[in-house]
């Protein structure tokens, strides 16, 4: 059995191809899988360190906004689409796969698109509840469209046959034990509230953030991790300074760090978590039952962080806040509502696990193998 990934740009898209190739590979341990993706994106680090081949295609997304570092890119962009096909065939002719599958970005599309073109069984998944441009474009020539969630329909050819399987979640996530876990980080009785803004750090999101800790540091009622990002290991400490916390490591219960590398931790801990709205997060976030405030990213492709969102504020399952309306004074207003009352933390955590798919590594597993003719 020969399984073609092609995948990249972001982790959003990298993840979900590792979890089911990681799925394939323990049920059939002589699986030979190949993964391709950019030379120069994150791709080409985080495939290698899963233990899986990979192989190069240089191929670029096109940027929107009028510079002239973008029309750079846009020119390198249109100068790769001419070699992607090519290369996409010899890849295709020298492994000889049973299933090709792409897991969204622009990475994805000349690889699948070409497969597809050549007569081999494709399958494209769309991790998001409004579908990228690659979606959209592979929609009606592959053999199957999976979908992280239902919404996700209502952006595709109405034609189009698509099958519900949510994002691949992480075993950690689904298994993590709460109490453990509060018991590890020190919590103790205390809401627990887990923070973070992305690898880089947004600044609105730490800006916001530094006003809240300075809101509830004082009250000693809740324990907060925050992951600052980045950009934001300086940044943090120096609005928290301005606002007359001096030294943030002299107060209890307060955890900044740079990343957070223990999630399925971290998460199993919290009561309320305040996030932006990729995919793969919100994913996480139904599966482990958790009360969220969304802060959608307004720097991603067609807004797609913002539909993503809705879907769990229209279920009753999380706050939305978009950031053309964050200000610390309105994010402390809705977390000072929340924490008023436990009761609602529950319901939302209730209604977001409501929401969770645990199963979709298997789902997306037995699709693929049904191409197999297995």
């Amino acid at each position: 059995m020969k399984i073609l990934f092609a995948c990249g740009g972001t982790a959003g898209h990298i993840n979900p191809a590792l979890a089911v190739a990681g799925t394939i590979r323990q049920k059939h341990p002589g699986a030979e899988i190949l993964f391709a993706g950019n030379p120069g994106g994150m791709e080409a680090r985080l495939v290698p360190q899963a233990g899986f081949d990979f192989t190069p295609i240089r191929v670029k997304g096109f940027q929107r906004k009028l510079s002239w570092y973008n029309i750079k890119n846009n020119v390198m962009a249109v100068a790769y689409l001419t070699t992607a096909p090519s290369r996409a065939r010899k890849i295709l002719e020298e492994f000889r796969p049973d299933v090709v599958m792409g897991t969204g970005g622009y990475v994805s599309g000349p690889v699948v698109r070409e497969a597809a073109r050549r007569g081999y069984k494709t399958l494209t998944h769309e991790q998001n509840a409004f579908p990228g441009v690659t979606t959209k474009l592979l929609a009606r020539r592959v053999d199957k469209v999976l979908l992280a969630v239902p919404k996700a329909k209502d952006y595709l050819d109405p034609q189009g046959e698509y099958i519900v399987t949510g994002n691949p979640i992480r075993e950690e996530i689904l298994f993590a034990d709460r109490n453990k876990a509060r018991e590890e980080l020190g919590v103790g009785d205390k809401i627990c509230i887990l923070s973070f803004g992305g690898s880089l750090g947004a600044r609105r999101v730490n800006e916001a953030v530094a006003d809240l800790i300075a809101h509830h540091a004082k009250t000693g009622k809740f324990h907060h991790i925050h992951a600052t990002g980045s950009y934001g290991v300086e940044l943090l400490p120096e609005l928290l300074r301005e606002k007359g916390i001096l030294d943030w490591k002299q107060i209890p219960h307060l955890d900044i760090r740079e990343y957070i590398n223990d999630m399925p931790r971290c998460l199993a801990a919290a009561d309320l978590v305040i996030c932006r709205a990729g995919a793969i997060t919100l994913s996480e976030l139904e599966a482990a039952g958790k009360a969220s405030v969304l802060i959608p990213s307004p720097n991603v492709a067609e807004n797609h962080q913002y539909h993503n969102a809705m879907v769990l504020q229209n279920a009753q399952a999380a706050v939305v806040l978009e950031e053309k309306n964050l200000t610390g004074k309105s994010l402390c207003e809705v977390f000072d509502r929340l924490c008023a009352d436990p009761e609602e933390l529950r319901r939302l955590g209730k209604n977001a696990a409501s929401l969770a798919i645990a199963d979709a590594n298997e789902r997306i597993y037995r699709e693929i193998m049904d191409l197999c003719g297995a």
